[in-house]
């Protein structure tokens, strides 16, 4: 077997296609589009390159077909937070062959090693946690956009290989055709009427203060939680940016306590529905069927993020945004089910309010570590 580092157009197509063979027999699967995955080793696109560096490689057999494939990545910014330093490795595939994944975490942790790093997690993303990340070990069904989908063989090669569980990425799902429960109802109305809260969906049009309202508000929220980097504005410009081309205004809402920041969720149509069947690619046929299947409507939303700031966490303001967004999407009768993705099983805030909601579990992804 051979590895090859993708440098070139040839090894690049190489690198997005293994999936074409992996998945062939597996009706649930979704490709990712190649163009979200190429943005992510764009140094002009994916601003993580500004504190971080990574690359990707392809394996070979002996007769030369594309067998696997893994890239490494280190966030300096992050990668020092812990007690050890964290590199991560991602977009791994391979055949079910232990040597030939060994290989691959080999290739992936020497190059990490050469750079100092001392822990390799994975799968992980260079790039925000909202995209590919985590490895599927529960809910083989297909994927919402952004989240990974593996086949079930790939837990062993990694636990084999020595890899343990960080932690757990549980996904819920609510169904939108059941009332939510009767006391998160009871609650988010009353928070809903008090005086003192407002409420705001996303406008396109005032983009740069929504965003940064977003920032304020994830960047007080989430601060305490171990390991955490305060999120960009640049970085949520350009989230936003991919986003709009399927972004529904109205399931992006904000919370304000006397005109202050204080809560926010952000939902997205699920927009693998819409490529289904691409096979990776955006050409023109493609556009005109995504087109046509946006206009159309599709079933399925991701709640990708959601924030409180710690001063007004326990307020029920995220009980209060999720009937807004009820208001708008059960009249529209096009939605049926809202996939709440993901949630780490360290918290346990975020956890509570999926079980007020009712939602139901959906999917279960690990990140996984291994000592250098």
């Amino acid at each position: 077997m051979r590895v090859t580092e993708v440098k070139d157009r040839s090894t690049q197509q190489r690198f997005l296609n293994i999936v074409e063979g992996l998945y062939k027999n597996d009706p649930n699967y979704i490709r990712p589009l190649d163009q979200d995955i190429e943005k992510v080793f764009d140094q002009h696109a994916n601003p993580f390159f500004k504190h971080g560096e990574c690359t990707r490689w392809i394996l070979e057999d002996e007769r030369g077909n594309t067998i696997g494939r893994i890239a490494a990545f280190i966030n300096q910014k992050k990668a020092h937070l812990y007690e050890k330093p964290t590199g991560g490795i991602g977009f791994f595939e391979s055949v079910n062959q232990q040597d030939a994944a060994n290989l691959l975490f080999d290739t992936a942790k020497a190059w990490l090693k050469e750079r100092n790093i001392e822990v390799m997690e994975g799968p992980v993303n260079f790039g925000e946690n909202d995209s590919f990340w985590g490895l599927l070990v529960e809910g083989f069904t297909p994927a919402s956009y952004g989240m990974n989908y593996h086949l079930p063989y790939y837990h062993n090669l990694f636990t084999n290989y020595g890899f343990k569980t960080a932690y757990e990425q549980l996904t819920n799902i609510v169904d939108i055709s059941i009332p939510f429960p009767e006391r998160f109802t009871k609650i988010a109305n009353w928070v809903a009427s008090k005086p003192t809260y407002s409420f705001e969906h996303f406008k396109k049009t005032n983009a740069s203060k929504y965003i940064s309202d977003l920032m304020e508000i994830y960047n007080d929220g989430w601060k305490n939680f171990e390991n955490f980097v305060p999120i960009k504005k640049e970085t949520l410009e350009e989230s936003f940016k991919q986003m709009e081309i399927i972004m529904d205004e109205k399931l992006i809402w904000f919370a304000y306590a006397n005109g202050e920041p204080a809560s926010f969720v952000v939902i997205i149509p699920d927009a693998n529905q819409m490529i289904k069947g691409f096979n990776g690619k955006l050409g023109l046929l493609q556009k005109l069927k995504f087109a046509y299947r946006r206009w159309k409507g599709i079933n399925r939303m991701r709640a990708i993020v959601m924030g409180t700031k710690q001063a007004y966490q326990k307020h029920g303001l995220e009980s209060a945004l999720f009937i807004k967004l009820k208001e708008y999407v059960i009249p529209k009768n096009q939605y049926n089910e809202l996939e709440l993705s993901w949630v780490g099983d360290f918290n346990e805030k975020m956890l509570a309010i999926h079980e007020a909601t009712g939602a139901r579990f959906g999917k279960k992804h690990l990140t996984l570590r291994v000592d250098i």
